[in-house]
């Protein structure tokens, strides 16, 4: 594909500016979002917002219909979403597209890749050479359930044990069996790469799959796929499920994926400290307390 403008992914300092106001992204690490900043987010929806919150299918939040002047959203609206703890890093808040299976670390999978997010996002936003990737830059992380073995992207990889995973470059591209410990590390190198081979200017590819020889082009050495990175499979049921520790999840469906205070306060009121937004537009309420759950 050849791109002839940059990337105009929207985001609360570069909106995009749709007929009913502008519209705003805001990118969630692993779809993680503490309950105290959901909280927030619906407040800040009704006071500079339409009121509602879209959760996107890359697993972030969405605001729309705000009033923009000169194509910037008011100076309150962006003081509120960082006082929320939802702006954690000004020059990249492009690019920190992050999706990872939403239940691993607590039902099932291979592994817990949530330390991998972690580092994945705190190594992105460490680096200022990768402030230049495109807000549609996406890596996905799949804990070896396979539930997100399908999605297209830019950067991810698949468990394969308890303790490896198979490195993905573009959708058609393998890369080495690593360590968990060292899959960050490898997936920020290879964004390192892609950034230096990108070029610069309007023209410069959004995508690894927009490389002259697609994600080929960024390894020493392409691999063959490993077997057990050929897993499928749906998404969880909603409803109360079994975590591994004794604890709750529960899964909730939100309708045409819009979030209100109706919808919002009666999750949030019975929801732990962290709530996880899902690639099907739910939400995740974990670590629940069985006990408490009886009471409800």
């Amino acid at each position: 594909m050849n791109r002839t403008y940059t990337d105009r992914c929207p985001g609360v300092l570069r909106p995009w500016i749709a007929d009913d106001g502008a519209i705003v992204r805001l990118r969630l690490a692993g779809g993680l979002v503490t309950t105290a900043a959901l909280r927030s987010l619906v407040d800040i929806a009704e006071e500079w917002a339409d009121g509602t919150i879209l959760l996107t299918k890359r697993t972030n939040l969405q605001l729309r219909g705000i009033e923009a002047t000169d194509g910037c959203v008011p100076t309150g609206l962006v003081d509120a979403v960082s006082a929320a703890g939802l702006l954690p890093s000004p020059s990249h808040e492009l690019v920190r597209n992050i999706m990872v299976s939403p239940l691993t670390g607590r039902i099932g999978g291979r592994a817990d890749l949530r330390q991998v997010v972690a580092e994945l996002d705190a190594g992105l936003q460490a680096d200022p050479l990768l402030a230049g990737l495109a807000g549609r830059f996406l890596f996905v992380l799949d804990d070896g359930r396979g539930d997100l073995v399908d999605r297209d992207l830019d950067l991810g990889l698949i468990t394969v044990s308890a303790t490896h995973v198979q490195v993905r470059v573009g959708t058609r591209a393998w890369g080495d069996v690593v360590p968990v410990t060292r899959a960050a590390d490898a997936l920020i190198e290879l964004a390192r790469r892609f950034v230096d081979r990108r070029g610069s200017g309007p023209t410069a590819p959004w995508h690894v799959d927009e490389l002259a020889e697609n994600g080929v082009a960024l390894l020493d050495e392409p691999a063959a796929r490993d077997p057990l990175t050929m897993v499928a499979s749906k998404p969880p049921p909603h409803g109360l499920l079994p975590q591994g520790d004794g604890r709750t999840c529960d899964h909730v469906a939100v309708p045409d994926g819009l979030l209100t205070r109706t919808i919002a306060e009666p999750l949030l009121g019975r929801a732990g400290s962290q709530i996880v937004v899902t690639p099907w537009r739910s939400l995740l309420l974990p670590d629940l307390d069985t006990t408490v759950l009886e009471r409800v």
